[in-house]
């Protein structure tokens, strides 16, 4: 593994998904400034997975074909640019449109990273995405408290704290372009030197594997939006409380992604995922019949490890099932169907406006047996990659 490669677009990562994580804790704050509902605040979060499932795979597409290395720098000027003007701009159409320019800047930067960080693993590759998940996922976990904290201090222009580590990353992948370069070629030239049946695409399985990512998806992004909301109006903590249950949440997250990762590598993905969705269907019901919040703190952090374990199994899996079209599969992966997910969160906002936070937690809770069904029947073998196949006798 080329760990600087790695690791630089993990940071990129990072400072991308700051702004995903930032949204939902900001949603309380919209609520109280606006006078908004559930739903309405929610679709905030719907537009901008919208904005980022109708572009991620062309984006993706695009990287397939040639490379763009400096869509990593504009998708991370647009992820952090959208939000970081939404405290200033009034009106909810101004903060949609915020909401979808920070979209389409998610959907720039995650492909073209994704199709690099697989090209940089070797024969790790399992252990390569899940550090470049725990860069999102550290991301998502400090983003509420960023943005917390500068809302509190600030008021709604405090949400121009959100530029300075986009425009930070972005400088330094510049910087870098050089380097991806030399990255993609490398690839072309060990492609063109060996290729074997295993190259062939399963676009079936893909299908598959696209809906249980769906499923983790709804998974991810309903209690990603709704955990503050919960902690406020549903166990009656404070709006910092709410931020700190969802930065839990992700944080545990960070150990669940290094594991998923690694044991992928040695167990094969199929098995983490099952692993990771077998442990949600005990864990994510007791959650919601928990009423002491110290409990429910704690059950965030089983949640969080079984959720982002499966995070690099879905995404190598679907860069195996493609592997001539790795941008193309990460774009939906990480965008398509990612998106689908997360605009069930206007579903689930609606669920909360009509019935309380309470069923909209609970309308979700049972989803992993479903993810578990569709996970059993994938197939579980994965492409030898082209540098191993090259040593076999």
């Amino acid at each position: 593994m080329k760990y600087r490669h790695v690791g630089i677009l993990s940071v990129g990562h990072l400072a991308t998904d700051i702004n995903q994580g930032a949204l939902p804790a900001m949603l309380p704050f919209f609520i109280a400034a606006y006078d908004l509902s559930y739903a309405a605040a929610a679709g905030f979060v719907f537009a901008a997975n919208m904005a980022s499932s109708i572009v991620q795979p062309l984006f993706g597409h695009a990287a397939d074909r040639f490379s763009k290395p400096w869509l990593l720098s504009v998708g991370l000027m647009l992820a952090g640019m959208g939000l970081a003007l939404s405290g200033i701009f009034q009106g909810y159409r101004w903060i949609m449109l915020l909401a979808v320019v920070s979209g389409i800047g998610i959907a720039a930067y995650h492909p073209e990273a994704a199709r690099l960080v697989n090209f940089a693993a070797g024969t790790r590759k399992g252990a390569a995405m899940s550090l470049f998940g725990v860069g999102g996922t550290i991301g998502f976990a400090i983003g509420p408290i960023i943005i917390t904290t500068a809302l509190l201090q600030w008021g709604m222009k405090g949400t121009l704290v959100l530029i300075v580590p986009v425009t930070i990353m972005s400088l330094v992948m510049i910087n870098q372009f050089s380097m991806f370069k030399s990255l993609e070629a490398n690839r072309n030239r060990e492609r063109g030197v060996f290729d074997t049946e295993a190259s062939k695409e399963n676009w079936g399985a893909f299908a598959r594997l696209t809906i249980t990512v769906i499923g983790r998806s709804i998974l991810f992004y309903g209690l990603n939006t709704f955990i503050p909301i919960y902690w406020i109006d549903g166990l009656n903590q404070s709006k910092a409380a709410g931020a700190m249950a969802l930065t839990v949440f992700a944080g545990s997250g960070i150990l669940g992604n290094l594991m998923g990762g690694s044991l992928a590598d040695r167990l094969g993905q199929k098995k983490v995922m099952l692993l990771g969705f077998f442990g949600l269907t005990l864990f994510l019901p007791l959650l919601i019949f928990v009423n002491n919040v110290q409990t429910a703190t704690l059950l965030l952090i089983p949640i969080g490890l079984m959720l982002y374990a499966t995070y690099s199994p879905t995404i190598v899996l679907g860069q195996n099932y493609l592997p001539n079209r790795v941008g193309l599969s990460s774009g939906v992966t990480l965008g398509v169907a990612v998106a689908i997910g997360g605009g069930a969160a206007l579903i689930i906002g609606r669920i909360a406006d009509l019935y309380g936070i309470w069923f909209a937690l609970a309308s979700i809770a049972f989803l992993p047996i479903f993810t578990s069904a569709i996970a059993l029947s994938l197939p579980g073998s994965q492409r030898v990659d082209a540098k191993s196949a090259m040593k076999r006798p």
